[in-house]
């Protein structure tokens, strides 16, 4: 009785339904086009089940080494993509604490010294760094001619050349964009891209190839910098400090022996230039584990607590000083703490990467003063930042390390490794982008006219402005606009 009643049931709801969705259908395709649904729905059927079969059989063949692989080399390139943005974040930020007047020559540097810097370390960079070294550089495999031997990976397994590639050339660029920030308002255009060009395709490479390069001397002595706190950092903080040393300070900034700010134009975009780079540190410290694993989310965790406890220290830090919590100072000792963590951020405990910051974020308030004390203008604190604070994130894995560190029981073998590399670094870094520098100044000469600098660089190196019809005030010979 159960069965009949179903039945009639379902024959009432068809015998009322199905009129309907005929003509819904007619009224779509027409008449003549009902033979499309004879042929579609059963072609539609036998694709999907192909593909669902190929799907099948794809996952049979394929092993577990297989799936890590691939992952690892997704998440690669989404580190490297996020390592590559953190050019919009220097870019916001230097634009925002220099002033209007230089807004477009600033942006410029900025957008261009990737691309600077992908083509030099794809011509020559990345066989400095990666190839076959013989402790000091590594050779061959020019123009990304090499096997995957060549560079130190392996066929088939772990990264390609190309995800490989891709993050150590936007390593390679923030070096440079490092350098921009402390020649700011002043320097030849001209001249900062021959100078990126050099530090992206030799000075940085060879320099890095000595801890990265499994060959490297300093690898040997067991010299530790998981993500380039000196590397990267001091490297480009040392080759910054050469540069405005070369420079001079801007027109206006030490008068009759007082130090003149020069205040910054928009600091709403210095913020978002420093969370820009705040989040593109993301990429950088945990993607320098070169895999994706378990100890990803671990160095994110320690990436962020030095950042936030930067931040902290910094802005109370000033705030007792001048009796004011300065924006500048909180910028500042964020990226303090992120560049500090960045030698140890894999290594040291949660507590160590607290303590981490909090030091880098009261050294940036007193290393910003220091440098106005010896007339070293540097109109972001990039040496301040970048330099003191990468030094001090090198010494401190000598010291937190977990498995090294003095303060664990590791002994003070490797806080003097750890010296030692940063001494290394800097006596290299300088010599060589002091000769850089020197060629560049008796060649070219490095800086602006006085004229053009009073104007401002966006019309005396570009021809536009940043904020159409802004008229700056010229007469002012501190070039405070």
């Amino acid at each position: 009785m159960r069965s009949q009643f179903g039945r009639r049931q379902r024959s009432s709801f068809w015998s009322a339904n199905v009129p309907a969705f005929d003509q819904a259908i007619k009224g779509f395709l027409g008449k003549k086009n009902n033979w499309v649904w004879a042929i579609c729905v059963p072609l539609v059927v036998v694709l999907i089940a192909g593909w669902g079969m190929a799907a099948h059989a794809q996952d049979e063949a394929m092993t577990a080494e297989d799936v890590q692989t691939i992952l690892d080399n997704i998440w690669i390139t989404v580190a490297a993509v996020l390592v590559i943005f953190m050019n919009a974040g220097f870019g916001m930020l230097e634009t925002g604490f220099c002033r209007q007047k230089n807004a477009v020559n600033i942006l410029t540097k900025n957008l261009i010294v990737f691309a600077l810097a992908t083509i030099a370390f794809w011509a020559f960079g990345f066989s400095f760094l990666a190839a076959p070294s013989s402790g000091f550089l590594g050779f061959g495999g020019f123009f990304l001619s090499g096997s995957p031997e060549t560079y130190g990976l392996e066929e088939g397994v772990g990264l390609t050349i190309s995800v490989f590639f891709l993050f150590q050339a936007a390593f390679a660029a923030t070096a440079a964009t490092i350098v921009s920030g402390a020649v700011a308002e002043r320097i030849k255009f001209v001249d900062f891209i021959i100078f990126s060009l050099l530090l992206t395709g030799i000075a940085y490479p060879i320099s890095a190839s000595w801890t990265w390069n499994g060959g490297g001397w300093l690898a040997g002595l067991g010299f530790s910098d998981f993500a380039g706190s000196t590397i990267v950092h001091s490297v480009g903080g040392w080759s910054a400090l050469t540069g405005a040393a070369f420079l001079g300070p801007r027109m206006g900034k030490y008068q009759d022996g007082q130090v003149n700010a020069l205040p910054g134009h928009n600091m709403s975009l210095a913020m978002l230039g420093c969370l820009i780079l705040w989040i593109g540190w993301f990429g950088f410290n945990p993607g320098s584990q070169l895999a994706a694993d378990l100890e990803v989310p671990y160095i994110a965790v320690t990436t962020n607590l030095a950042a936030s406890a930067g931040g902290i220290a910094a802005t109370f830090t000033s705030w007792t000083i001048s009796g004011k919590p300065d924006l500048s100072m909180v910028i500042n000792g964020i990226l303090a703490g992120l560049v500090g963590i960045t030698a140890g951020c894999a290594g040291v405990s949660f507590l160590g990467a607290v303590i981490v910051g909090l030091v880098a974020g009261v050294l940036v308030v007193f290393s910003v003063g220091f440098f106005d004390t010896i007339k070293i203008d540097d109109p972001v604190g990039a040496t301040s930042v970048h330099l003191v604070c990468g030094i001090w994130g090198t010494l401190a894995v000598g010291l937190f390390d977990t498995s090294l560190g003095l303060f664990y029981g590791g002994g003070i073998s490797q806080l003097g490794i750890q010296i030692l590399g940063i001494i290394a670094y800097g006596v290299f870094t300088v010599v060589v982008t002091s000769i850089f520098w020197s060629i560049l100044k008796a060649t070219l000469g490095m800086r602006v006219t006085p004229e053009e600098e009073m104007k401002g660089l966006d019309i005396g190196e570009h021809g536009m402005e940043a904020y159409s019809g802004f008229l700056k005030d010229t007469s002012d010979m501190g070039g405070v606009s």
